[in-house]
């Protein structure tokens, strides 16, 4: 029998969580429900959070949350998986959304109960991202459209209106590309090799052919060949004679004299270059010249044991040089139809944001003066003591007048949706109410150039894959709107994140990093740097190679710095992630429809602190 105070909801939790095991074969699947973006890694999988209201939508999505990563640890071999893979961006999103929808309708015909669970879930995933109101092919994405045609074709089932919307619009475009290869999906589902094969050749079919990467099934025939050689080379009988071996040992020794005197040329040669380079060494007690060139700076001043592989790959961009201008016009045009009933609760926000803002810069007055303007409030105390000397006030400038503040949005791929459209409307609204008060308002963004890792990656394999390489992935801080552009001029920039394929992983440590840089060389006395997020750090190729905790202990470091150093001030907002657990000033809200109050209360609230303290001051 329960008790009065227990959660109504735990025994549908731990009802699931049984289920789960079973559906997914596997009894010590960790499962665990949270209001972190949902996520399934090899030890466990985390759920959405269920209240103790157990509303439908959230049992709903709860199950077919469940469902689907149940499915996915049946059904999916990493191994086959990875061996597969193609490189580039939009084939390893068309392969992923593939391979997803191919588990998951394996599932749903052997076990026809998870059918309407998944359904609901992805239902749920369409109306936050907004899928059932676009009206262009360009603006629906490609991999999601392939995924969905999979799973209608493999089992039969009408999908959710926002889904269903999505594959129409590409579904010409797949069919006639790749009619004959979508035939064979039936036949394939329930083998990952024969179906990875199919989803690389659907990819090539499609035009994309060239992010295909080497065909592994061509090196494994390369890879047998060559050991049948060597087999037949060990295998053949010594047949050199002893003259033959005195010629060749001489033609090696002098070949080796020949390269060890290059050898000793090309470093004398080295040597003068960095002589030439490095200006004059400093001499030992021996009289043997030593290097006096300093070692490198940290790349972390928060934590010199943070480690990045390789650098030359990040990008630090305007967002004008990812679209060309049409492009953003189109974007931001879009952004602005999908947010429309929105826009006007933002703007009455910002409204009072601006009164409030105004209403200190007009009115802030330094009381109980001997001097200046006389004080009527204060009269009172006159007439009833006339001892009492006369108080006079005197109007002051508030000091936030010469102010900056950096609005840092996570640009991961799990903001895609309704969610980085929302940030991104709010970020301009109050941007422009920002500038209207005299304060300057920049705005960046950060994510990576890739998926699992790009080219720093690749550089890692190519070298040997070093242990614990430290961050293994490209690095793009976006610039939407610097601190002195003008808001007119900016404005088109934030429909760049309206851009398909330009949300993905998120490095938050060196991104808080970069915009607190930023900010400490900034001329204006106070700064203000509030950071908008839905998740903890999260890189795939990085964490796969380094331990679990690697990114996230970065972020507390950078945050802990900037918090003691009180260069810059700090807030963080978190959308469904509690970000209080990070930040000393921080706020988590459960729904993306809060962010707007919550960025212009916070903001207001600070601003009223200062001038407060201001006062304090003058008295």
């Amino acid at each position: 029998m329960n008790k009065p105070s227990d959660n109504p909801a735990d025994p549908f939790k731990k009802a699931l969580s049984e289920a789960t095991r079973a559906l997914a074969n596997d009894a010590e699947l960790a499962v665990s429900y949270s209001v972190d973006p949902p996520g399934l890694t090899n030890e466990g999988a985390r759920l959405p959070q269920v209240t103790r209201r157990m509303t439908r939508d959230e049992v709903l999505l709860a199950r077919g949350t469940a469902d689907a990563y149940a499915l996915r640890k049946r059904f999916h071999d990493p191994a086959m998986h990875s061996r597969y893979a193609p490189e580039g961006e939009v084939a390893q999103a068309l392969y992923e959304a593939m391979e997803t929808a191919r588990c998951e309708a394996v599932g749903a015909r052997a076990m026809p109960g998870t059918a309407g669970n998944i359904d609901a879930k992805i239902d749920a995933e369409c109306k936050r991202r907004g899928y059932s109101q676009i009206k262009d092919s360009a603006e629906a994405p490609l991999a999601e459209a392939a995924g969905f045609l999979v799973r209608h074709l493999a089992t039969g089932r009408e999908l959710p209106d926002g889904a269903q919307n999505v594959m129409e619009l590409w579904r010409g475009f797949l069919e006639g590309e790749a009619g004959d290869a979508f035939a064979n999906v039936d036949a394939t589902l329930e083998d990952q090799r024969a179906f990875s094969k199919l989803a690389r050749q659907i990819i090539s079919d499609l035009g994309y052919g060239d992010q295909l990467g080497d065909d592994p099934d061509l090196d494994n025939q390369e890879e047998e060949s060559a050991e049948n050689q060597n087999d037949d080379e060990e295998s053949t009988e010594d047949g050199p004679e002893d003259d033959n071996e005195n010629d060749e040992q001489e033609g090696s020794d002098s070949q080796e004299a020949a390269e060890s005197e290059e050898s000793q040329q090309a470093q004398v040669s080295l040597d003068e270059n960095e002589d030439a380079e490095l200006g004059e060494e400093v001499e030992t007690e021996n009289g043997e010249p030593q290097n006096d060139r300093p070692p490198p700076p940290p790349i972390s001043e928060a934590d010199p044991g943070y480690a990045v592989y390789e650098t030359r790959f990040d990008e630090e961009i305007p967002a004008e040089e990812l679209a060309d201008p049409a492009e953003l016009e189109r974007l931001r045009a879009y952004l602005d139809q999908q947010l429309e009933p929105l826009k006007g609760a933002v703007s009455r926000l910002a409204n009072r944001l601006q009164r409030r803002l105004q209403a200190q810069q007009n009115r802030s007055w330094d009381f109980d003066l001997e001097e200046g303007t006389l004080d009527a409030g204060r009269l009172a105390r006159v007439v009833a003591n006339p001892t009492t000397p006369l108080s006079f006030k005197q109007e002051t400038d508030t000091e936030f007048r010469d102010t900056v503040v950096t609005l840092l949005l996570d640009n991961s791929g799990s903001m895609r949706g309704r969610p980085i459209s929302i940030a991104a409307i709010c970020a301009d609204v109050l941007a422009r109410t920002l500038e209207r008060c005299q304060v300057k308002c920049e705005i960046l963004g950060f994510t990576t150039r890739a998926w699992k890792g790009g080219q720093a990656r690749e550089k890692w394999l190519a070298d040997g894959r070093e242990p614990l390489p430290g961050r293994l992935n490209d690095l793009r801080h976006i610039i939407y709107k610097s601190a002195d552009a003008p808001w007119r001029r900016a404005r088109p920039n934030l429909g760049l994140m309206m851009k398909e394929g330009i949300l993905k992983e998120n490095i938050d440590g060196e991104a808080l990093e970069w915009a607190h840089r930023r900010m400490v060389g900034r001329p204006e006395q106070r700064r203000v740097l509030m950071v908008i997020s839905d998740g903890a750090p999260v890189d795939d190729s990085t964490l796969s190679v380094n331990p679990a905790s690697y990114l996230e202990k970065h972020l507390r470091d950078v945050i802990s710095m900037i918090e003691r150093r009180r260069a810059v001030e700090l807030i963080a907002i978190g959308i469904g992630h509690d970000v209080t657990r990070y930040y000393e000033r921080a706020v988590t809200i459960t729904d993306v429809e809060q962010l707007a109050g919550a960025m212009t209360e916070q903001l207001a609230s600070l601003f009223e602190t200062e001038t407060r303290r201001g006062r304090r001051r003058a008295i």
